[in-house]
């Protein structure tokens, strides 16, 4: 028999480590390893997984039973608790409080782990026997890109989603067409075997059926028994204005299928990068360079904006990198009907030579402000400083 691994290196922790600190390592990793959010071939690794972390929690955020871990190992907690007690007023629900699209929140550890094989909460009455419990398909989770345009006015995108559906062919039953399911002569139809241990009872999922309660005979050609197949479905998703990346759709029964329903199907965006603007938040940023006597005079210029383009003023004197904000041409927020302004960085743009005439004219302009001009003083070079 493989021997336990230390309960802090389970959860990756220091001996130290604070309670809280415990909860969120755990949480992390219940989300990582929970066998409805793995690849169908990763399940079983995933349970062995997911039995493990949940075990070093339940030791580890007890008050009582850390301390005799700590000072004993594994040999005080096995010689003071059987395995179902181990798990007892352990918190797990403030762990997944406000997790529950994940399939993890609220008083669901119990179902979750005795999933998983185990009746933690058998002894006193609690114990439960539940033959073939059904659950719901797994989630599935996939990234779309989409453009900024796209991002600022919605869309809708056709997503190519690879998953397992239940068997055409034997309608999910695993059976081949025309034969029936068989009593499982283990556990006499109960999808659970219990082992006794002077007080305390261990319900286990039965090795024999898996839970199920009955056995199949003669499987399914298409499925080899599963009652799944996989396929791969093309999924219309629309996606609302004001998305950014990392923002989360959630499209309801579009997961796997399972005996109680299928899975949802979380699309996570990927806004891909602009050539021209910058978000921040709900604020769009450009930058638009402008000739040297607009920015002296003032002028009205063209701007681009995702809504096509616009006329701005700019007033006479404008200094170089002097930010001007044009209203609602931004992002709408997700959330609200606001949109968010586009801000738009001028650039005066300096000539780098200058013909006759006009070297004659910024000249006159100097002495005229008062500047002594004498040749090779690189008066074009101090307007270049002037506007940087």
């Amino acid at each position: 028999m493989a021997s336990k691994r230390d309960y802090y290196e389970v959860l990756g922790l220091k001996k130290s480590a604070s309670l809280d600190e415990i909860r969120k390592a755990y949480r992390e990793m219940a989300l990582k390893y929970h066998p409805d959010r793995v690849p169908h071939e990763q399940k079983k690794e995933a349970e062995e997984k997911f039995k493990e972390i949940s075990e070093a929690y339940a030791v580890l955020s007890d008050a009582q039973k850390r301390a005799l871990y700590d000072q004993y190992g594994h040999a005080g907690i096995d010689q003071k608790y059987a395995q179902e007690d181990i798990f007892k007023s352990a918190d797990f629900n403030t762990v997944f409080e406000g997790m529950g699209d994940y399939g993890l929140g609220g008083g669901m550890f119990e179902e979750i782990f005795s999933d998983l094989g185990f009746d933690i909460f058998s002894s006193g009455g609690r114990g439960r026997q539940r033959a073939g419990r059904q659950r719901r398909g797994r989630d599935l989770e996939i990234t779309v890109e989409i453009t900024l345009e796209e991002a600022v006015e919605g869309t809708e995108k056709t997503i190519t989603v690879p998953r397992y559906e239940t068997c055409a062919v034997c309608s999910g039953s695993g059976a081949r067409p025309g034969s029936k399911k068989t009593t499982c002569p283990q556990c006499k139809g109960a999808g659970r075997t219990v082992v006794s241990n002077g007080f305390f009872q261990l319900a286990q999922t039965c090795p024999r059926c898996g839970g199920e309660g009955s056995t199949i005979q003669s499987p399914c050609s298409e499925c080899n028994g599963e009652g799944r197949s996989k396929v791969t479905r093309k999924i219309k998703v629309k996606v609302p204005a004001g998305v950014d990346s990392g923002s989360h759709l959630r499209v309801r029964g579009e997961g796997e299928s399972g005996p109680a329903g299928n899975g949802d199907l979380y699309v996570i965006i990927e806004v891909k990068p602009h050539a021209v603007f910058q978000r921040h938040n709900n604020d769009i940023l450009t930058e638009i360079s402008v000739t040297l006597s607009k920015a002296i005079l003032g002028a009205e210029i063209e701007v681009s904006t995702l809504y096509g383009k616009v006329k701005m003023k700019i007033p006479p004197g404008t200094q170089s990198h002097s930010v001007f904000r044009l209203k609602e041409k931004g992002v709408p927020d997700l959330h609200s009907n606001s949109i968010g302004d586009e801000l738009v960085k001028v650039n005066v743009e300096i000539p780098a030579r200058l013909n006759a005439q006009q070297r004659r004219i910024i000249e006159d302009f100097a002495a005229a402000s008062g500047e002594e001009i004498s040749a090779g003083n690189g008066f074009t070079d101090k307007i270049k400083r002037a506007f940087k």
